[in-house]
């Protein structure tokens, strides 16, 4: 049913929901039993849709599901892709809200997520377990839930997430969108940060990176930018992972998903921090490479090309740097980076040939559990395949039944071995292997000044002649007047957004006066 039916069907009948004390008013609509039997639908306190379905013979367990980015609102997903008739005929119940916000809605779907399991249980009663899961953001959203609500679920389940945090994922995407730019669209018009049109952009970078693609030095330096946003030797392209020495194939799967994986939307994510949030003071490129375990590669490729390799790293390492604005850095740790401080089972699950959602973010999320002290409660399953979230029907399953165990018996199961072995009426197969990915380039903590290169919280408050700081939020592609030593003043006016940390800021619109990729608002001539 689309959003349009769910709410047609709202307010031609509705069972109203108040749970004492919860802090939500939720209305369930019931679908006709010939339809949809044991359906409910409504809308939470926030203005987000929720929605239910319960199996005559439910086994007591609920499935909490969070989705993924969504540019626009939607109807809530109660599963991956194929799997809610089996989910149900299993015995599961399932549940989810459609966020009450679109984008980067980590502060909306925490709170949605939880107002969703009042509401279940007003209608149904209390389930025996809850299981939280969700595939790519909605995974940071599920480990957000078991990290800060560990009283409200039993168990998680996330799968191909951004589990190293908005930061370091933002961050080391940035890295990946720098090196392009500086060494191969320098004139053009991308953005790197401050971007005013998703789409847009991503059409722009498109077009280097076909262009790139035709000439042995395109491809060599787009095998660099690739290598510091540590885009995956398989993304998908071809059907089968390129070998070891097939480095010319390697470039062809980075290239399918540069545009994609390293220039994530990020105009969503600037509107609501308020700014900056990303970049890459301090960052040594040539130790960045050294450390991406792809550095041979993109050695081979230079030499190739006859090229010079550490003077395209000293031209990235002396470019101007982005400078990100405290303020929006804290909005973007609160919403999400993971303490790895864990007091329930969690077991992620990722494939190896993932271009939009690096493996590597595993391993920085692991790596934050086990200092953290909380290792014995995460396991980690590997797919040999290549792609975003593209798990079959019985590997999702397998890894449900792993985690089940666990709270069952109390100790992991998880080999490749064990998950293959595991019996399923899906027809699909299960590829689960053993993978070790390399370190994670950019980790970042969710504690203030835990970044390489992160600027004091101190900053936030900067004087201007017109009083506060505020930061100037783009709305039209940018067109800057030289006026010297680095500065421009945005031809035509922008819209002026205070900074969340400061006190005032400039009401309306106001000019963007801006040096580098810093801007500040002033207030417009009497």
């Amino acid at each position: 049913m689309s959003v349009r039916g769910l709410l047609l069907a709202a307010a031609s009948g509705v069972l109203l929901l108040v749970g004492a004390g919860t802090g939500f008013a939720a209305a369930a609509v019931a679908e006709p039993a010939a339809q949809t039997p044991g359906l409910f639908v409504g809308t939470l306190s926030s203005g987000a849709l929720w929605k239910a379905r319960v199996p005559p013979h439910w086994n007591g367990t609920l499935l909490l599901f969070s989705h993924g980015y969504a540019p626009v609102l939607r109807e809530p997903d109660l599963a991956p892709a194929a799997m809610e008739e089996q989910l149900l005929n299993e015995g599961y119940a399932l549940a989810a809200s459609a966020y009450s916000a679109p984008g980067w809605a980590l502060a909306e779907a925490v709170p949605d997520q939880l107002a969703t399991l009042d509401a279940f249980s007003a209608r149904f009663g209390k389930p025996k377990r809850t299981i939280a899961w969700g595939s790519s953001m909605g995974a940071l959203v599920t480990v957000a839930l078991a990290e800060q609500h560990p009283e409200r679920i039993d168990a998680a389940l996330p799968s191909c997430g951004s589990l190293a945090g908005a930061l370091g994922m933002m961050n080391e995407a940035l890295d990946g969108a720098f090196a392009l730019k500086t060494l191969l669209a320098a004139d053009s018009d991308i953005r790197v940060v401050r971007v005013d049109d998703d789409m847009a952009n991503g059409a722009r970078v498109s077009k280097v990176i076909a262009r790139a693609t035709g000439t042995a030095e395109g491809r060599a330096r787009l095998a660099l930018a690739s290598a510091l946003a540590q885009l995956p030797p398989w993304a998908g392209a071809n059907a089968q992972a390129p070998s070891a020495d097939d480095v010319e194939a390697q470039v062809d799967e980075a290239a399918s998903a540069f545009a994609k994986g390293v220039f994530l939307p990020r105009v969503d994510q600037e509107r609501r921090a308020g700014g900056v949030f990303s970049w890459n003071t301090e960052v040594d490129y040539r130790v960045q490479l050294a450390a991406s375990g792809r550095q041979a590669w993109v050695q081979a490729l230079y030499a190739k090309a006859h090229l010079d390799l550490q003077q395209d790293l000293n031209t990235l390492n002396a470019a101007p740097r982005i400078a990100a604005d405290p303020g929006a850095i804290a909005y973007m740790r609160a919403h999400y980076v993971p303490s790895g401080r864990l007091r329930i089972p969690v077991l992620t699950y990722h494939t190896v040939g993932d271009g939009l959602t690096v493996v590597e973010q595993q391993g920085a999320y692991r790596q934050r559990v086990a200092d953290a002290g909380r290792s014995s409660k995460l396991a980690t399953a590997w797919v040999k395949r290549a792609g975003h979230c593209t798990f079959t029907a019985r590997e999702h399953q397998a890894v449900l039944m792993t985690l089940e165990n666990r709270l069952a018996n109390g100790t992991w199961q998880w080999s490749a071995a064990a998950l293959n072995a595991i019996p399923s009426a899906a027809p699909s197969a299960s590829e689960f292997v053993e993978f070790a990915p390399s370190a994670f380039l950019r980790p970042c903590g969710d504690t203030p000044g835990s970044c390489l290169g992160e600027p004091p919280a101190s900053s936030t408050r900067v004087a201007a002649s017109s009083g506060d700081l505020a930061y100037a939020e783009v709305i039209k592609s940018s067109q800057y007047v030289a006026v010297g030593d680095g500065t421009r003043i945005a031809r035509g006016r922008r819209r002026c957004r205070s900074h969340p940390l400061s006190g005032r800021g400039i009401p309306g619109r106001a000019l963007a006066l801006c040096h580098r990729w810093r801007c500040t608002c002033v207030a417009p001539p009497p």
